[in-house]
C-alpha cells in the first residue's frame, strides 16, 4: 500500500492519530508532501514509516529544507509520480509541472484540502492534512495496484472514507478517449 500524507503543521511529534498513524505503520511506501515544520516532526514521521519520500514545504523550517528537495519524481507499481508541496497557477501549474516530469499522477500538499482530480492526460491529488485541515476535513490518502490502475482513496484519521477514485494506466486511459 502507498499512503500519501501532508501539511502535518506539527512541532514535537508526527501528529499521526487513529486510522493515519495505522496506514502509516503499514504501508510498503509513505509520501509525504511537505510541511512538517520542524526536524524532530520529520523525525518522528520517519520513525513511524518503514520508507518515507518526502519534499519540504513553505512552513518547513531552514534544516528541514536542507534535508528534503522542493519535489521528486519516483516510480510505483508502473507509475510515475511527481510530487512538490504547490506549484504557482493552481491545478493548471501542477498539471505542467506533471506533464514536465513525466508523470502519471501529480501528488501536492498546502491547500489543506483533500481532493482528487482527473484530467486526460494527468491526475492530481492532494490528501489534505490529517493534522491541521484548517477548515477542511483531515485526510490522507491510501493507493493500492490494481488491474485498472492505482484505486486510492481519501481518508479520515477516523476510518471515514471521504472519496474513492482510480488513477487509470495507460492501457484504461487510453481506452477512455
Amino acid at each position: 500500500m502507498l499512503v500519501i500524507c501532508s501539511d502535518s503543521h506539527a512541532r514535537t511529534g508526527h501528529a499521526l492519530a487513529g486510522r493515519s498513524l495505522e496506514a502509516v505503520r503499514e504501508a510498503d511506501l509513505v509520501v509525504h508532501a511537505g510541511d512538517f515544520t520542524t526536524p524532530t516532526v520529520l523525525d518522528a514521521f520517519r520513525e513511524e514509516a518503514d520508507r518515507l519520500l518526502a519534499v519540504h514545504g513553505n512552513a518547513d523550517g531552514q534544516a528541514v529544507r536542507d534535508r528534503l528537495p522542493t519535489a521528486r519524481v519516483f516510480e510505483h507499481a508502473g507509475f510515475t509520480i511527481a510530487v512538490t508541496h504547490r506549484r504557482n497557477g493552481g491545478d493548471l501549474g501542477l498539471r505542467m509541472f506533471g506533464r514536465e516530469k513525466g508523470a502519471d499522477l501529480v501528488v501536492s500538499g498546502h491547500t489543506h484540502r483533500p481532493r482528487f482530480v482527473e484530467t486526460q492526460d494527468i491526475c492530481l491529488l492532494n490528501p489534505g492534512s490529517h493534522a491541521q485541515p484548517r477548515g477542511n476535513r483531515p485526510a490522507h490518502a491510501e493507493l493500492e495496484a490494481t488491474a485498472d490502475g492505482l484505486s486510492g482513496e481519501l481518508v479520515q484519521p477516523d476510518g471515514t472514507v471521504i472519496e474513492r477514485f482510480v488513477v487509470p494506466s495507460d492501457g484504461a486511459r487510453e481506452s477512455q478517449q
